[in-house]
């Protein structure tokens, strides 16, 4: 009784199991709102879920992080230290391990040559350093920490950008391909009905048996390509899945407004604004940054000091009763002071980097000019795409209906021993060939809109458009 209990509760948790599996496929199919996915879905999901959208994000938090690490160079230091040692007795006692806290004290050699006398020294101290005067040097680390978050919050940007866009794109190609399989779909109909109408000529002596032949050939042909278009379908739809984060996920798409041509005209664009324009330009910023810096390197540094430190040792003074023998301290000092450093040879260093840094400056302005170059081919590209797409759009539904009356008079010529099975075939795959332009030709409207709205840097006016 016992193993048929437990057996019915692995079944149960079984269960249990395959239920979430299934909800959570199911609910990956499905867009942000528990329906059909929309193109404004898609791109939401891509930027909550793509990696790459969580990585740029966190390095531009680390980035802006840093501006606070920076600050803190303008904080006094606070060093402690504490030393327990025992050594021999024939300098003045009380040695100290090499440290940067304990100020030097020293004293007379005792005129001892015993290597085995030894003695315990003790020793602690606090050390207070602040860097009153830099000129400038510490507010030039905290601009160039600046201008690296600036520099990481705009390359965040540009790849939310880019993200966004793939995520449109592989929406609208898997608009594109199902439209081609439906249109191949209904030539594989077509060219079935035909198919039957031919064997039928045919098997009634009407029409020879080469038709028949040619007939079944040419639905075969459409077979395939269907195949085919089915293939690049699901293709689109794995790209789409993982466009948006979501690799593997099969989604459930809706056109909504894309399935008419948008009504648009395009306003000039400043490029500048573009993400990758202002990151090239924030990179420039870092690295000239960076040569403020170096102007201020070669400044003398004023730091105040203020320390108090006691030690112990095993020799007999005066007046001071020796705890532990030097295990613990007994004599106080204090010191108040301030100390003027200039690294006079660091001259040859400082304009050595000053080199470097001159140089990268020229490197990421030929990078930033490579930059708008590469945005203004590509707006010119997207306009010459949309004036395309545009024509296109106009002439397709024209295309499509003298594709479908020739379609009609071919088979009825062909009904009336008019016209060959060549003719027919002939004028069948032209009017799939229409089907298929009319489907797509609106979708590369809205692709060559995507296209310049990417190119101009900003979704917006893309994502107005489709809005219902």
């Amino acid at each position: 009784m016992r193993q048929r209990s437990g057996g019915r509760h692995l079944w149960w948790i079984g269960l249990a199991c395959l239920g979430c599996v299934l909800h959570h496929a199911d609910a990956a199919a499905q867009g942000p709102s528990g329906g059909p996915l929309t193109l404004n879905d898609a791109i939401q999901l891509a930027l909550k879920n793509y990696p790459a959208i969580k990585e740029s994000r966190a390095r531009a938090q680390a980035a802006e992080d840093g501006v606070g690490v920076a600050r803190t160079a303008y904080l006094p230091r606070l060093d402690m230290m504490w030393q327990e040692n025992r050594a021999t007795t024939n300098n003045v006692f009380g040695l100290l391990f090499p440290q940067s806290t304990l100020f030097s004290m020293t004293g007379p050699v005792l005129g001892t040559r015993s290597l085995g006398d030894s003695v315990w020294g003790s020793a602690g101290a606090v050390l207070l350093s602040w860097e009153a005067v830099d000129f400038g040097q510490r507010k030039a680390g905290v601009d160039v920490a600046r201008a690296q978050t600036s520099l990481a919050k705009n390359q965040s940007a540009l790849t939310e950008l880019d993200v966004a866009s793939a995520a449109a794109d592989a929406f609208l190609t898997v608009l594109a391909a199902d439209e081609s399989v439906r249109a191949a779909r209904a030539n594989v109909d077509r060219l079935q009905v035909f198919s039957n109408n031919v064997r039928t000529l045919v098997q009634n002596q009407l029409r020879p048996g080469a038709d028949q032949s040619r007939a079944e050939a040419e639905l075969a042909v459409a077979n395939n390509q269907l195949s085919q278009a089915v293939q690049i379908a699901e293709v689109a739809r794995a790209s789409l899945a993982d466009a948006v984060g979501a690799a593997g996920a099969s989604f459930e798409l809706t056109a909504g407004a894309l399935t008419a041509v948008p009504e648009f005209t395009i306003e000039p664009a400043d490029l500048t604004t573009h993400p990758a324009a202002r990151a090239g330009q924030a990179a420039i910023d870092v690295v000239r940054a960076r040569e403020r810096t170096l102007d201020r390197a070669y400044y003398p540094h004023i730091t105040l000091q203020s320390t108090f430190a006691a030690r112990g040792s095993g020799a007999e003074t005066p007046g001071v009763p020796s705890f532990g023998n030097g295990l613990w301290v007994q004599v106080p000092n204090w010191a108040v002071g301030a100390s003027v450093t200039f690294p006079a040879l660091d001259l040859f260093s400082i304009n050595a980097r000053k080199r470097v840094e001159a140089q990268n400056e020229v490197a990421e302005s030929a990078h930033y000019d490579r930059t708008i170059q590469a945005l203004t081919t590509q707006d010119v590209k997207a306009r010459a795409l949309m004036k395309a797409a545009t024509e296109i759009a106009r002439n397709t539904p024209a295309e499509r209906q003298a594709a479908t009356a020739g379609e009609n008079q071919a088979r009825a010529r062909y009904q009336n021993g008019l016209a060959t099975v060549v003719e027919v075939a002939e004028a069948q795959r032209l009017l799939a060939q229409a089907e298929a332009d009319d489907a797509v030709a609106r979708l590369g409207v809205w692709r060559a809109l995507l296209a310049t709205a990417q190119a101009h840097g900003d979704l917006a006016p893309f994502l107005d458009r489709i809005k219902p």
